[in-house]
């Protein structure tokens, strides 16, 4: 249903390194950043596997609050982005493991990046 998305960060070359880390695991990747020209000046980039599905904006803006759940396609994907994240800068907020009270195959984990979002990747797959 949703096409593509995004949120504000205060520190570009910080997110980078995070969503470059945690992107890379579930197999996602910087795929396009708009021309400052484009953008009144601001740092625009856009992650995914195939298009820009996430967009990252360099903005005042932030805070927390967010929470963006990533497609993982197997529960090591999962442990691997929680990994990448927590060694690029990210906060625990919920390691990897089954969330039953969601579904009996959910299996997530959460982190927060530099600027508190929540961000998450889920495999729905029995392993």
């Amino acid at each position: 249903m949703i096409d593509h998305t995004g949120i504000p960060v205060s520190n570009p070359d910080k997110a980078k390194t995070f969503y470059d880390a945690a992107m890379g695991a579930i197999g996602a990747k910087l795929l396009m950043t708009v021309p400052k020209e484009f953008t009144g000046g601001k740092w625009v980039a856009g992650y995914g596997r195939a298009k820009p599905d996430f967009w990252l904006t360099e903005s005042d803006a932030i805070g927390p609050g967010r929470h963006y759940a990533f497609t993982a396609s197997s529960r090591a994907e999962v442990d691997a982005f929680y990994a990448a994240a927590m060694r690029a800068g990210g906060r625990d907020n919920g390691a990897p493991g089954i969330r039953a009270h969601y579904h009996p195959d959910y299996y997530g984990a959460f982190v927060l990046d530099p600027d508190g979002n929540n961000v998450e990747a889920v495999c729905h797959r029995p392993e």
